[in-house]
């Protein structure tokens, strides 16, 4: 009887998501979206702050495999009048860039909101729709709102014109997320 030799496939590299962000907030939703995505990419997050340059990404990423589907997200507030211009100077990144900041992602699960905001009052009427809401954290409970009401902060986010007061394009996370799952089955 003649033996098979197993004949190795080698390893692959899966492709990984580098999302760098701003603060806590951000990435604590990160880490919710590598719970509701199960699939073989690697999202990694990394808090830069507002050291966030293109060097900054590089020498980051200068130890970790790479994979030409591999693909750089910047999530930032626009509440700093110049860090638009700073962060569209960043090639070959994706810019999901929240005006005035993420928690406006958090209000368009619940509701439509079409009219200028500061940060303040954000997170101010975010805390008042959802009373458990700690700044940089995200309860079982909120996580399970978010996941299930993604789709209507999607279509409302979409509504809203780039990088103006209100604005948010998170979304273009979820769609690649989306894309990557159905590619993976």
């Amino acid at each position: 009887m003649a033996r098979h030799q197993r004949i190795s496939k080698g390893k692959t590299i899966r492709p990984t998501f580098f999302v760098f962000c701003e603060g806590e907030t951000e990435e604590a939703y990160v880490g919710l979206l590598r719970q509701m995505y199960r699939i073989p990419v690697e999202i990694s997050a990394k808090i830069a702050g507002n050291r966030i340059t293109r060097q900054y990404i590089n020498n980051t990423l200068q130890t970790k495999p790479s994979d030409p589907k591999d693909k750089i997200f910047l999530l930032y507030d626009l509440d700093v009048p110049e860090m638009l211009e700073r962060l569209r100077a960043i090639s070959n990144t994706i810019l999901l860039a929240s005006n005035p900041c993420f928690e406006l992602w958090y209000i368009l699960h619940y509701t439509n909101h079409s009219h200028a905001i500061s940060s303040e009052e954000c997170v101010g009427k975010f805390e008042r729709i959802c009373h458990e809401y700690k700044k940089g954290k995200i309860s079982c409970k909120l996580g399970a709102k978010l996941n299930e009401h993604k789709e209507k902060a999607m279509v409302r986010a979409k509504k809203l014109p780039p990088y103006e007061n209100p604005s948010t394009s998170v979304y273009l996370l979820i769609d690649v997320l989306e894309e990557a799952s159905k590619n993976m089955i």
